[in-house]
């Protein structure tokens, strides 16, 4: 048995979120844990630095994966990935950066390209449920497909069911990861082994601490406007948010605070700029942000 770091480190640039790959996007950054790892995580720091040469803050254990099934292709036998999901902020230059959207394209809800991969995704699931001979096993799978992807109902998107709807396309055999062909497998890069799940793992993590967490600060750089902050968590959901309500909710939590500068590069009228309060993120870890989101 072997036991592997696994590290999903998100960063956000030009209003997009961003995952760390190595071997040309196909993984994540990991390695095996070795007898000289003084922990779980200093060995996945290290990992990260090792292969990256991106130094990396705070994490949180993401999710323990032990299924049979990520081993089958793997020569060493059994193995058991722990895995990481950790924030930092890109920089210029860096290598290994992709967008979330490249692997995921149909959790991108607001972007065109999201829209029309689901249109697909949806005939191919409609497809694959009209073949199954059991009609009350069609029935459950028909009503579990219009559930994660809301067909029929755009309102009951719910953008933090990554990995279920990740699943549901394994198991219905329409990604490269369960044996589709490329030329028939819905769009989306695909990752070694089950990189790819892990990811949807974090993203799911992620999507659901912004609405709880002031994690987004994490992401931002030090001083921006409210349409940049809007725009960060609008890139991490993949929806669009009800602007004034944005920012209502924001000024009313108090967890940003003005600097008494102005940013003149806005293409119209300066906007003032804004950093978020060191003391009240620590005050405010159990309610947090509470984003009002909302389908376009």
């Amino acid at each position: 048995m072997m036991i592997e770091l696994i590290a999903v480190l998100t960063a956000a640039r030009d209003d997009s979120p961003l995952v760390m790959t190595i071997d040309h996007g196909r993984s994540l950054p990991s390695g095996p844990l070795e007898s000289t790892h003084r922990s779980l995580q200093a060995g996945v720091r290290a990992w990260v630095e090792r292969q990256t040469g991106h130094p990396i803050g705070h994490v949180e254990q993401l999710y323990t994966f032990a299924d049979h099934d990520r081993t089958l292709a793997m020569p060493q036998g059994r193995m058991i990935a722990i895995s990481y999901l950790a924030l930092t902020r890109s920089h210029a230059g860096e290598t290994g950066w992709r967008n979330w959207y490249d692997y995921f394209p149909w959790e991108n809800y607001k972007a065109e390209e999201g829209r029309t991969c689901r249109a697909l995704i949806e005939h191919k699931l409609q497809q694959w449920v009209a073949g199954m001979e059991n009609p009350a096993t069609r029935m459950r799978q028909k009503q579990r497909c219009a559930s994660l992807f809301a067909i029929g109902n755009l309102s009951a998107w719910n953008d933090e069911l990554v990995l279920q709807r990740y699943e549901l396309l394994y198991e219905a055999g329409l990604v490269v990861e369960a044996g589709c062909p490329l030329e028939h497998a819905v769009p989306g890069l695909a990752m070694y082994h089950d990189h790819r799940r892990i990811l949807a793992t974090g993203m799911a993590r992620l999507r659901a601490k912004i609405r709880y967490r002031p994690v987004v600060f994490e992401l931002m750089p030090e001083e921006f406007t409210l349409l940049q902050l809007q725009r960060m968590v609008e890139s991490l959901s993949g929806i669009h948010i009800h602007k004034q309500n944005f920012r209502r909710l924001i000024m009313q939590q108090q967890l940003i605070e003005e600097t008494g500068a102005m940013e003149e590069r806005t293409g119209g009228r300066p906007a003032r700029l804004f950093r978020f309060c060191g003391e009240v993120r620590q005050a405010r870890q159990i309610t947090g942000t509470k984003v009002p989101l909302a389908l376009p």
